[in-house]
C-alpha cells in the first residue's frame, strides 16, 4: 500500500483547529490540486470562494448551524457550482447559450465539477498534513450565504471546506460494506441481502457510536438516517436554484 492509499484511506473529518492561518503558498496549491482535476469536456463549472474576513466567517458559522468551526479554523473555502462563467463567454464570442445554461445536465455537470475539485483539494490538505471537515450546513439559508459573498447569478454555493491545522483527531468512522456499495455487471437488486448487511452495519457503528462516547450514543446507522430523513429540510432549494437561472429544463 502506498502513501497515498495511506492517507486517503486515514481520512477523518476535523472539527478542531488550532488558532493558526493556512499560508498563501499553502492555499494556492490547494486550490490548484482542486483544478487538476478531470472536468466534463473541460467546462470547469465551478468557483472556489476563499473567506478571510472575520465578520463573514462569524455570520456563515451562525448560518451553517452554529457551527464553530467554520469561523475558527485554518482557511474556509466555498465551492459553488458556476454557469456565469460560461455566461459570460457566451456574450464574448455573440452566441445565445442560454438553454443549455439553464439545463438540469449542465447544471449537474457544474455540481459534479465542484465535487471532484473539492475532494482533490481535500486530499492535497490532507497530504500537507492537514485537516479537513466538508461543511453542507451553508445550504440551511443560501439566499443570505448569497448576500455575505456576493452570488451572481447563474452561481450556487454548494458547500464548504474548512481547512487547518487539527487540535483533535476524532476517530475514524466505520464505512458501509463494500458489498453494499459495490456492485458488479448491474444494481443488486435483492433487498433481503441488502437488508442483512445493513444491520450488520448498524452493529457495527452502534458499538462505534457507544465507544466514542462511553455509552452517551448507540444509535444505529438506519436508525440515524431515517431519523434525519423524517425531518424536512431545505425544501426551499429547488425555488433558489431556479431563481439563478439553473435547471430550468
Amino acid at each position: 500500500m502506498n502513501q497515498v492509499i495511506e492517507k486517503i484511506l486515514d481520512h477523518r473529518s476535523i472539527r478542531s483547529f488550532e488558532d493558526k492561518l493556512l499560508s498563501g503558498e499553502q492555499i494556492r496549491t490547494i486550490v490548484e490540486c482542486a483544478q487538476a482535476a478531470a472536468t466534463s469536456s473541460y467546462i470547469q463549472a465551478y468557483s472556489i470562494i476563499g473567506v478571510t474576513d472575520k465578520e463573514k466567517k462569524a455570520k456563515l458559522a451562525e448560518l451553517a448551524g452554529p457551527q464553530s468551526y467554520v469561523e475558527n479554523n485554518g482557511h474556509l473555502f466555498i465551492f459553488c457550482a458556476d454557469l456565469h462563467r460560461l455566461e459570460v463567454s457566451g456574450e464574448m464570442e455573440e452566441k445565445n447559450v442560454t438553454e443549455s445554461i439553464e439545463s438540469t445536465e449542465k447544471f449537474m455537470v457544474a455540481c459534479i465539477d465542484a465535487a471532484l475539485a473539492a475532494q482533490n483539494a481535500a486530499l492535497a490538505a490532507e497530504s500537507m498534513d492537514l485537516g479537513i471537515c466538508y461543511i453542507g450546513g451553508i445550504r440551511n439559508n443560501l439566499e443570505e450565504v448569497s448576500k455575505i459573498l456576493n452570488i451572481p447569478s447563474r452561481v450556487v454555493p454548494l458547500f464548504a471546506l474548512v481547512v487547518g491545522y487539527p487540535k483533535n483527531r476524532s476517530s475514524k468512522k466505520p464505512r458501509l460494506p463494500l458489498e453494499n456499495v459495490y456492485h458488479e455487471n448491474g444494481y443488486q437488486t435483492d433487498d433481503d441481502l441488502f437488508k442483512k448487511q445493513l444491520e450488520e452495519y448498524n452493529e457495527t457503528i452502534s458499538a462505534y457510536y457507544n465507544e466514542r462516547t462511553k455509552g452517551k450514543r448507540k444509535d444505529r446507522w438506519t436508525e440515524q438516517m431515517v431519523g434525519m430523513l423524517s425531518q424536512k429540510s431545505r425544501l426551499y432549494m429547488k425555488d433558489y436554484v431556479e431563481g439563478q437561472g439553473l435547471k430550468k429544463r
